[in-house]
Order: structure tokens, then C-alpha cells, then sequence
């Protein structure tokens, strides 16, 4: 519709005469995107983009679509007739326009708060149970080439790492097969690191180009930990690979940028893929054993599959790691690359993103990147934070969503359990107020009155632009704001030893017991979220951090928070350094210095909670 609509100089008049024309950046105003496309799904029956949406001068909607070709054609209105149409509509039937308007704003605000409609789940909740109905949903919908669903198929991180949970063949059979269907085929960028928005076949071989910066920081954090679990080194170097190409082809000062475009000089995918006559180009130099070697391993065919154009993906016993033989050959490849026309890039500093970054780096076990981790949160302190709000951008035009802020308190946690400083706590504790203050619902629950308050509105009360305050408690290609809060907050409260807190998160898990227990697909990283929440277990380990401290971050265990340093928690009072400490629901083992001691306790720790 850009093209064929927005830049067509007789609608642009006619949208330029009747209306004040606003486009929407989703990135920038996820909640206003959330909002509207709920109008839009209810008015068509259907949501997508682009989607039009015709609203009073109040913000409220009363009518909406998604496309329309700017003619009549194929049963479809023309978007310059439509315009005319809501324009007399607005002159001369104004008290319809204006019911309209009312009935469709009623019926937004209970569809964008669902969760304030769910019923009471009264029966004690079993996350055991939870968590074996979420595998089983994932089990029934995993296909023979990995990933969740039909085509287009989107990774799904959090499917996968809650597969990782359970050691059965059903799961790791399903774990398998998706994580190396994505990394092996189109979706993964071979010849740069990183993956591509999703795959448009059920194969995973043609990508949408489109690389994003929340993909690449949610897959490297999922494939580092099912490299922990499993034991499989590839899967780490899928995730530091994927770290690297952030690194070179994202950084911006201060942060790095949302996304790179799926097209080059306007044509799509020209920036990755190849045709043999290409790749002979480029190693004219070398033998022809080697060219061969290339085509055969990356399967670039003599008619490649996207217009003629090869998608680089691995052949079958081909090693992740480029063989040594064919190293110089890679390089150059990668040389040639870099050397075409690249795609534009999108230079927005997106909090929740750039958050949800700096724990795949703080959790990656690479100094580097751990120190980038950190530098990365000093930065986002800097360009995100003025004027006493959070911000969703660097540009400070939108406020920080209530995902922003909840991630960036589990990015501070992270920092707080590779360094034992206090700061990072305080820091994390200070950004769970401000979470608290301008987002929460109702009174704040405590200790003696547990059961109150309605959650997280996605936006802060210092928006006052919205016509209703939506609640997302959904998980899709990122987990929902409910979750990252039930998360962050809980990690929190084990952290410091704070019941208060504690009883916050968990009035977040009652307020969606319900969903938890009907739709655990729907909800995958709040089952996870929950673990905290009502399971979690601290290992404290005080002093500087050292061996025992990184052996606990490298457990890959489940609901697990570490407390070390010599600071203020009252969970390192009176414990001696050298020694680690594993308490669950305010009672501590016996301290132990042996890892291997340490870990059978964890992990019995962990998984003895009664179900």
C-alpha cells in the first residue's frame, strides 16, 4: 500500500484534505500497534499489515482493514474510495460514526485486557503438571523438519526451552530436529551469522530476509543453554556466531540497531544468496576441487530456488564449523559479500531488544561479550533514562513499554550474578520500582494482603495518548510482558531474600493460572516465568566470584538464581566464601564445596518440589 496507495498523488490529496494521516512505527509503539490491531481484527475479523485504521480526533477507532489495492479489483474496495466513504460518513452520518465508535472501544478494552476476564483458577496449581501439558502440546505439533506449525514458520525459542526441560526421546527428538533444521538450513545466515525474521516454506529454506535484533538476542540465549544441557559445542557456536554478526553489523553508539532490511538496493535476498557462476568468480584462483567442495557442502544448485538464486544451507553431514581445507574459501566468499550492495538498517536503540542482547551476552560464558553485557547496560542508562522516565528509544519520543523496563531489570540481575557487585542490584531494584510505580495495577500486593492488584498494563501511566491501557499476556515472537515481569521480579525477590516482592510475582502467576492451565502453548515463557515465581532456588555463594560461582552460571538448571559478592543480601549473612549455600522457600542445605556434591543438590533441589 505505500507504493500503490500512500504514494499515489490523488489519494495523498484526498488523506491530506479529510484526515490528519499518522503513521505508526509498531517497533517504537508496540502498544499502539497492540491496540489497534485488536480493532482491526474485530471490524474484519482478520488482523495483519498493513492495516488501515480510521479513528476519532479522541484516538477512538470505528472503523478498520488491512489492505486495500488503491482501485476496486478482485472484490475488494479501493483505498481512495474508501476514503471518500468514511469522509461522508464523518459529514453527514456523524451520530452512527460516533455509536460506532463507542460499541467498538467497549469491545477493545475487554479484548486488550483478557486477563481481567479469565475465571479464577481455585484448585492449587501443579507447574508440574503445567509444564508436562505444555511438552505434550509442543510434542503434538512438532513436524518432521522442526519448528511448531505450518508455513511460514517463525522459530520459537521459548518452545524449545521449555522441551528442554524433560529428557525423554519424544522431547529431545523434537528439541533436535528444530534447532538444527534452524541452523543448518536458510533460516541461518551462513555466510554472516545470524537468522533471517522466518521461513516462508515449511523447510526452513527460504527465508524473509529480514534479520531482527530480538531473534537474534532470544536464539543465541536458547541455543547457548541447549548447548549446556546437551552437551552439543555446534549449538554454542550457532549462538556466538550469531552474537558476532550483532556485533559487527548492529552497533550503533550506545546500542545496537533494531534490524537490517530483507532486500539490497530494492531487491530482495540479494545481499545472500548465489549462483554457481558467482562463486566460480570469486575463487577463480583457486581449484576446481575446492569450487566443487563449496557448491556441494553450502548446496548452491545450478538453478537455485529462489529466482534462479541458490539460499546457502548445509548438506547433510556437513559439520557446522567450516572445515580447515575450506577456510580460505569461506573467507573470500565472505569478502565478496560484504563488498555488494548491503541493506538498509534500522538505527533504533529498542530498550526491551538491546536488554534482552545484554543477557544472551552476560549469559554466553565469553569474557568479551560479557564485558560488551556490561557496557551495554551503562549505555542504555545513559540514552534511555531522562527527565525521570524510561525510554523506549534513544530518540525519548515513546515511553518504555512495561517489557522494556521488566527485561532491563533481568539484564541488571544477569550482571548482578557474573559480578557479585551490589550496584547492579540496587540498580535492578530501582527499575523494579519504577516497573511497580507506572505500571501496576490497583494496589500493590504484601505479605498480609497477597491477592490484590490486576497485573501489568503494557504501557506506563505516563502515556496519556491511549485510548484504553492494554494488558499483553500472550507469549509470541517475544515473551509477553506478564512473563518478563514474573520473571524479573521473582529472580528479584529470591536475590535479595525479599517475601514482599516475592508475593508480587506470584499474584502474577494466580492472576494467569488459569491460562497456565488450559493454554500452556499460549503462554510458554510465563510456565517458565511461574518456576521462579513459586519453585525458584537461590545458590549463594559469597565472596568474589570465582570458580564455584561460574560452575552454578554454566548448570543450565531451571529456576535457579545465584547470589554471590560480599554485598547487601541478607542471604550472604554470616556464610563463608569458598563454600555454596542452595536454600529453597527460606530453608538452606548444609554448605558444600564440592561441585559435583554441589550440582546433585541443585539438581535435587530443583526438581523435589511435590506435584
Amino acid at each position: 500500500m505505500a507504493h500503490e496507495s500512500f504514494e499515489d498523488d490523488a489519494i495523498a490529496r484526498l488523506l491530506n484534505e479529510y484526515f490528519v494521516a499518522v503513521k505508526v512505527d509498531r517497533e517504537e509503539r508496540p502498544d499502539v500497534d497492540e491496540i489497534y490491531m485488536a480493532a482491526t481484527q474485530l471490524v474484519a475479523g482478520h488482523g495483519g499489515w498493513p492495516m488501515s485504521v480510521f479513528l476519532l480526533p479522541d484516538g477512538r477507532p470505528f472503523t478498520a482493514g488491512t489492505y486495500y489495492p488503491p482501485t476496486d479489483r478482485g472484490g475488494l474496495v479501493g483505498f481512495g474510495r474508501l476514503v471518500r466513504a468514511v469522509h461522508d460518513a464523518w459529514v453527514d452520518q456523524r451520530d452512527l460514526v460516533e455509536r460506532q465508535a463507542d460499541e467498538l472501544t467497549s469491545a477493545l478494552a475487554r479484548e486488550v485486557r483478557f486477563i481481567d476476564h479469565l475465571a479464577p483458577h481455585n484448585a492449587s496449581l501443579d507447574l508440574g503438571d503445567v509444564r508436562r501439558r505444555l511438552r505434550d502440546e509442543l510434542i503434538g505439533r512438532v513436524d518432521d523438519e522442526g519448528g511448531f506449525g505450518a508455513a511460514p514458520k517463525f522459530p520459537r525459542p521459548s518452545f524449545v526451552e521449555a522441551l528442554l526441560e524433560f529428557d525423554d526421546e519424544p522431547a529431545r527428538n523434537a528439541t533436535i530436529r528444530t534447532l538444527e533444521a534452524m541452523s543448518r538450513r536458510g533460516l541461518y545466515d551462513h555466510f554472516g551469522g545470524g537468522f533471517a525474521r522466518y521461513s516462508v516454506d515449511a523447510l526452513w529454506h527460504v527465508p524473509h530476509f529480514e534479520k531482527m535484533l530480538s531473534d537474534q538476542a532470544l536464539l543465541a540465549r536458547c541455543y547457548l543453554r541447549a548447548s549446556l544441557v546437551t552437551g552439543r559445542l555446534e549449538w554454542r557456536q550457532v549462538a556466538l556466531d550469531t552474537l558476532a554478526f550483532v556485533v559487527r553489523d548492529l552497533a550503533l553508539d550506545g546500542g545496537y540497531a533494531s534490524s537490517l532490511d530483507a532486500d539490497a538496493g530494492g531487491v530482495e535476498g540479494s545481499h545472500v544468496t548465489w549462483t554457481r557462476d558467482e562463486i566460480a568468480d570469486v575463487l577463480s584462483a583457486g581449484d576446481e576441487e575446492a569450487i566443487e567442495a563449496v557448491l556441494r557442502r553450502w548446496r548452491i544448485e545450478r538453478l537455485g530456488s529462489f529466482e534462479g538464486r541458490s539460499i546457502a544451507r548445509l548438506a547433510n553431514g556437513e559439520p557446522f564449523a567450516v572445515p580447515a581445507s575450506l577456510r580460505a574459501a569461506y573467507d573470500a566468499l565472505v569478502a565478496a559479500r560484504r563488498a555488494r550492495v548491503q541493506p538498509s538498517r534500522d538505527e533504533k536503540i529498542i530498550l526491551e531488544w538491546n536488554a534482552m542482547l545484554a543477557t544472551s551476552f552476560l549469559q554466553s560464558g565469553d569474557a568479551d561479550y560479557e564485558a560488551r553485557g556490561l557496557r551495554l547496560l551503562h549505555d542504555l542508562e545513559k540514552s534511555h533514562y531522562g527527565d525521570g522516565a524510561w525510554w523506549r528509544t534513544q530518540s525519548r519520543r515513546a515511553f518504555a513499554s512495561a517489557s522494556d523496563v521488566a527485561w532491563l531489570v533481568d539484564a541488571k540481575l544477569d550482571a548482578f550474578e557474573l559480578t557479585g557487585e551490589d550496584a547492579w542490584l540496587e540498580s535492578a531494584r530501582d527499575a523494579a520500582r519504577y516497573l511497580l510505580d507506572h505500571y501496576w495495577d490497583g494496589p500493590v500486593p504484601t505479605v498480609r494482603s497477597a491477592h490484590v492488584g490486576g497485573g501489568v498494563f503494557s504501557q506506563s501511566d505516563l502515556a496519556g495518548d491511549l485510548v484504553t491501557r492494554p494488558k499483553e499476556i500472550f507469549d509470541g515472537a517475544t515473551p509477553s510482558a506478564h512473563a518478563v515481569a514474573t520473571r524479573a521480579l521473582a529472580r528479584l525477590a529470591l536475590v535479595l531474600g525479599d517475601s514482599t516482592l516475592l508475593v508480587v510475582a506470584q499474584r502474577l502467576v494466580e492472576l494467569a493460572a488459569t491460562l497456565l492451565v488450559t493454554s500452556p502453548s499460549a503462554c510458554p515463557d510465563l510456565v517458565a516465568a511461574a518456576g521462579y515465581a513459586l519453585e525458584g532456588v537461590e545458590v549463594v555463594v559469597p565472596g568474589p566470584p570465582g570458580f564455584v560461582a561460574r560452575h552454578v552460571r554454566s548448570m543450565a538448571m531451571p529456576r535457579i538464581v545465584l547470589v554471590t559478592g560480599s554485598g547487601a543480601s541478607p542471604l550472604l549473612e554470616g556464610r563463608h566464601a569458598g563454600l555454596a549455600y542452595i536454600c529453597r522457600g527460606g530453608v538452606c542445605r548444609q554448605p558444600v564445596a564440592d561441585v559435583d556434591e554441589l550440582d546433585a543438590l541443585t539438581r535435587e533441589s530443583v526438581l523435589s518440589w511435590p506435584s
